[in-house]
């Protein structure tokens, strides 16, 4: 079975997660690829996978703008 874009997604931004940058540029990328309930389900994700990383959470501003 493959991946799905949200799963590869999410493993792109685990991966990423180090560098803010990197991380708001794959975002972005991925609003644009994603369904919109692909997109509510990566914000879920995204709230909970943020919680313990503070410098990333300005990113989610990315996906409410789009």
């Amino acid at each position: 079975m493959s991946k799905s874009m949200l799963d590869y997604t999410k493993s792109v931004l685990k991966r990423v997660s180090f560098d803010v940058n990197l991380f708001a540029k794959e975002l972005e990328k991925a609003c644009k690829v994603l369904l919109p309930y692909e997109l509510e389900e990566l914000t879920s994700w995204l709230l909970q996978f943020t919680k313990e990383k503070p410098e990333l959470q300005h990113c989610m501003l990315r996906i409410n703008n789009q």
